[in-house]
């Protein structure tokens, strides 16, 4: 592993205007990080590492390399580019274990984080640097949010997520309340009338969507977010079709096959997978099957009507009458992206949602309701684990400046 880690690094060429930093989200400072690497200083490159991304363990792992980093890399253009996501993970795992530092001098004002996905994480982490008396209110039994319950364990291991909380969130002093849903017997009111001085919203997206066509209620049908939370509660059969065909189509598709499905095939309604080709590529290495410009119309109990469809130029769809086909299967995953649950903004007065039910936030996460903010997935639909955390850290800025402009007497 060493050796090879040394190999990618000493590829890099050190450009004095680094691409692939420009590719990274987050701006991660790659040159920086692979010459202090190659000059034996692993520790100080981990420890670059982590204040520029608290997730970057989990990014290293999940991101989508080849459309950022990996993918500005020049030495891409004629061949294959510097393999960072490698170095990355190499780096951040090994001085993880170093970090052992206890919280920050308290500053005596709490503030509250709702949601421990990536950008909850974040925000905790960033907050709790500046001597804040953090608290996580975490609706499910451990933290993670969709890391943990919308990723495979063999893309990202539990364990890593483990880690964080010990390291990142236990050692800080950071407190959390599991299985504790906000807007329900606790409301955000509640919060501020307990002293909160700010309140982070990133519950996520797990509502998901559907497909609005007949049969959709049937007993062989379910939703990728709800299989993924939990796959071995779930009996799909042998034969699976997954209607979809992004990154969390192929995780339910290289999951139902690990865990004992023999036919699994992929629907997609444009002529091509909207996953990564990296991702794409281990569903079809894995047997995943893949239909292109097909559209359900109907859900039967001995499987799923197909209708064949024309992709325009301009980007539009057309029906091909006459075309629709039964596919016999034992069971049906709908993997068509979530949406918001409004427990919170149904309970909470003079907060405002927008027209899809996302927390209406500006670019800095300030809402409409002052000293509660927003990001990720609530805000933005689902995107991705570091454009969350790049967000965040803007987040989480704006939140410290409004505590600061508090009058004294309110602090």
């Amino acid at each position: 592993m060493a050796l090879h880690v040394m190999d990618e690094a000493n590829r890099c060429l050190g450009c004095k205007k680094p691409m692939c930093q420009q590719g990274c989200p987050i701006r991660t400072p790659i040159p920086e990080v692979i010459k202090l690497l190659k000059a034996n200083k692993l520790d100080e490159a981990g420890w670059m590492l982590f204040e520029n991304n608290p997730l970057t363990t989990v990014c290293a792992l999940i991101c989508n390399h080849e459309k950022q980093c990996e993918g500005h890399c020049v030495l891409g253009r004629k061949g294959a580019p510097v393999h960072f996501s490698v170095i990355e993970s190499y780096i951040s795992t090994t001085y993880a274990s170093k970090m052992v530092k206890g919280p920050a001098p308290s500053n005596g004002m709490k503030v509250a984080i709702i949601g421990s996905g990536p950008a909850g994480i974040t925000i905790a982490i960033l907050m709790a640097r500046r001597g804040y008396d953090v608290t996580i209110f975490e609706g499910k039994d451990k933290i993670g949010g969709i890391l943990r319950y919308g990723i495979p364990e063999f893309r990202l291991p539990k364990s890593v997520l483990d880690d964080i909380q010990y390291r990142h969130l236990e050692l800080k002093g950071i407190k959390i309340r599991p299985n504790m849903q906000i807007g329900g017997a606790i409301t955000l009111d509640d919060l501020f009338r307990d002293g909160y001085k700010a309140i982070f919203v990133g519950t996520g997206v797990w509502r998901p969507n559907t497909l609005k066509i007949k049969g959709e209620t049937f007993g062989h049908v379910h939703y990728a977010i709800n299989y993924l939370n939990n796959p071995d509660s779930f009996r799909l059969g042998k034969k699976v079709i997954v209607v979809g065909a992004g990154n969390a189509a192929m995780d339910v598709a290289r999951t139902a096959l690990r865990k004992g499905a023999e036919d699994v095939t992929c629907i997609s309604i444009t002529k091509k997978v909207a996953a990564s080709e990296y991702e794409y590529s281990y569903a079809q290495l894995e047997g995943v099957k893949f239909l292109f410009n097909k559209k359900p119309v109907e859900i039967t109990d001995d499987g799923i009507i197909l209708r064949d469809i024309v992709e325009n130029e301009d980007g539009s769809f057309t029906d091909v009458e006459g075309s629709d086909e039964l596919n016999t299967c034992d069971s049906i995953i709908i993997s068509i992206s979530q949406g918001p649950q409004n427990n919170i903004v149904g309970s909470t007065q003079g907060l405002h949602a927008t027209g899809r039910g996302l927390l209406d936030a500006d670019e800095r996460g300030r809402t409409s309701r002052p000293g509660i903010f927003a990001s990720g997935d609530v805000v933005a639909g689902a995107r991705t684990v570091v454009e969350a955390v790049a967000h965040s850290k803007v987040v989480a800025d704006a939140m410290h400046e409004y505590i600061m402009s508090l009058p004294k007497d309110m602090e």
